[in-house]
């Protein structure tokens, strides 16, 4: 459909037919309403016409299928002659000046004159030449060339510097340049009462009109709500990474009232300590101030220790952080990290949520009830648990750990971290572990590949980790186990799981669980340790799995103990 046809059937009458928007009368409310008004606001695009009325709130639109294509005659700007002056400016405009804290040296650098009752703010392009007049009354009546091109203020001054002021108005562009700024400007037609970020708003076309060298922009826009609204304008059109803000005195709206108020040393002291707008992820070393100074008087989150002797010198828990534990299969991985978890939920009250669906969630719970009592769970068996003792069990893991479990499908790690926020939202857990991490789905987005698979897993589970300040461990099976000359195998590391460097780069702590079955003992080996001497460092720590207790204890050799007792019962020093 024709634009020309859309037109007349809706009986709208335009003024032209260019791109762009438009105010005309409106045909449903004109009359009765005011025919001075123009309330219809049509916009024109390539393949469309729309319109709203902003009285009768009548709406519509068609489009023309990209047949109708707008005419884009280049706009036709008329230069202003000169201002008519007859005379010198008054002695009263100079006081009047004067009473703003301008002085006549800077009114004469600016050229600003007088006309009649008028105060004259000239205009002057990037070559010196009159673009636009302002004119002001000391009432603020404001007027301006008719038909000139809109330009910024002062233009011909700023067009070429480095660094550029945006104040809110011409006087304020003269009291900077009073407090020795010659590079401050302002847009011809004052400050929005809303930001609406309107790409087509002819209040900012002078922006559109003047190309500026500028790297750092200085926004000193008035301190009301309109001047914020042209704050959040300017800083949407000029962008974060080259912007920057002052800060005014409280009983101060502009520039022209720090100068008022407090003198030229003052205001130019608020443009020499602007600030550079934070960008979204970069940050300085003034962001860490306090967090510097708590780790200097020792005022920080201590690592928390476990309560085994042996792995406490190599291994404490921190939160925010991602720990791997790895180790050939049968070798104690998951039963080794159930007692660290019990002891951290008997010594710190910790409590965690728990996705292990290798273990069926009744027999995973039997385990560790026999670990916190240190008594077997089972009928015939040597010193085994009351009824009582039971119970007690089941209430304390009842209070420290909760399951996971997604019966209907294996669950991406979305979902898993999903219920660990929830998890942590209700009932306040301090850690979350996946064990193994290939019950986790592995379903890939697209042509990625496995590694960039692992490195986006990790990288979520340090962000959810970091975010909520809890703990994360995943326990993930190695796919290559090294063997030594004799057959027997060496003590995994992260680069023998599937995904290689990633595990072991971006873990903030990695452990290997390795049993010796010659001496009966399990070695709990800490191959990265990230912030070293703060929460472990590299080490060995060996144990012994007591099958009376159920648990792992610290393992003695049988020659080291003889020779502690030798020494203990002759008084050897």
């Amino acid at each position: 459909m024709s634009i020309d046809k859309t037109l007349n059937e809706n009986r709208i009458n335009l003024k032209h037919q260019q791109e762009g928007n438009q105010k005309v009368k409106c045909p449903e409310c004109q009359p009765p309403h005011n025919a001075r008004d123009n309330p219809l606001s049509v916009t024109i695009t390539n393949d469309a016409v729309m319109w709203k009325c902003h009285h009768c709130e009548w709406t519509g639109g068609k489009s023309t299928g990209s047949l109708y294509t707008p005419v884009l005659s280049k706009p036709t700007y008329v230069r202003p002659n000169g201002p008519k002056v007859t005379r010198s400016p008054s002695d009263s405009f100079y006081e009047y000046m004067k009473e703003r804290g301008i002085s006549k040296d800077t009114c004469e650098r600016f050229k600003v004159i007088q006309e009649n009752e008028w105060c004259v703010f000239q205009y002057f392009d990037e070559t010196g030449q009159l673009t636009n007049i302002k004119y002001r009354t000391r009432d603020k009546q404001f007027r301006q060339s008719a038909n000139a091109k809109s330009i910024l203020y002062n233009y011909d001054k700023v067009c070429n510097e480095k660094v550029v002021i945006f104040t809110e108005g011409e006087f304020d562009v003269l009291a900077l340049g009073e407090s020795g700024f010659d590079n401050a400007t302002t847009l011809p037609n004052g400050a929005p009462k809303e930001a609406k970020f309107d790409k087509n708003d002819a209040r900012f076309k002078a922006l559109e009109n003047c190309n500026l060298v500028a790297t750092k922009i200085i926004l000193f826009t008035d301190n009301d709500s309109s001047g914020r609204a042209l704050h959040k304008e300017l800083l949407h059109r000029f962008g974060k990474d080259i912007c920057w803000f002052v800060t005014i005195p409280d009983n101060c709206k502009d520039a022209n009232d720090v100068l008022l108020n407090h003198g030229a040393m003052k205001l130019r002291e608020v443009i020499e300590n602007a600030t550079p707008y934070p960008i979204q992820g970069l940050y300085t070393a003034n962001d860490y101030n306090k967090q510097i100074n708590d780790l200097y008087e020792g005022n920080y989150e201590k690592p928390t220790e476990i309560g085994m002797e042996g792995l406490d010198d190599i291994y404490k828990i921190m939160t925010g952080t991602f720990h791997v534990i790895t180790g050939i299969p049968n070798h104690g991985k998951s039963v080794f990290t159930d007692q660290i978890l019990i002891n951290l939920a008997k010594q710190h009250g910790w409590s965690f949520a728990m996705f292990s669906p290798e273990h069926s969630t009744s027999m995973h719970i039997r385990r560790m009830v026999q670990m916190y009592l240190k008594k077997p769970f089972d009928e015939g068996l040597k010193n085994r648990m009351t009824k009582a003792e039971l119970n007690e069990a089941l209430a304390f893991i009842h209070k420290h750990f909760y399951f996971i479990e997604t019966k209907d499908a294996i669950p991406s790690i979305d979902l898993i971290l999903s219920i660990a926020k929830s998890a942590i939202y209700k009932h306040g857990i301090n850690g979350l572990v996946i064990d193994p991490f290939n019950e986790v789905s592995a379903v890939r987005q697209g042509n990625q590949r496995e590694d960039e698979h692992i490195r986006d897993f990790i990288s979520l589970c340090k962000r959810f980790t970091r975010i909520y300040e809890i703990v994360c461990w995943v326990i993930a099976h190695p796919t290559k186990l090294p063997k030594t000359n004799d057959g027997s195998y060496l003590p995994p590391t992260a680069y023998d799981i599937s995904g290689a460097a990633h595990w072991h780069n971006q873990a903030d702590a990695v452990l290997t669980i390795h049993r010796d079955f010659d001496d009966n003992s399990t070695s709990v080996i800490t191959r990265k340790i990230r912030e070293q001497d703060l929460y472990g460092k590299i080490g060995e720590a060996k144990f012994k799995y007591d099958t009376d207790q159920r648990c792992f204890v610290k393992y003695h050799n049988i020659d080291e103990d003889w020779e502690s007792s030798y020494i203990e019962q002759f008084n050897i020093k």
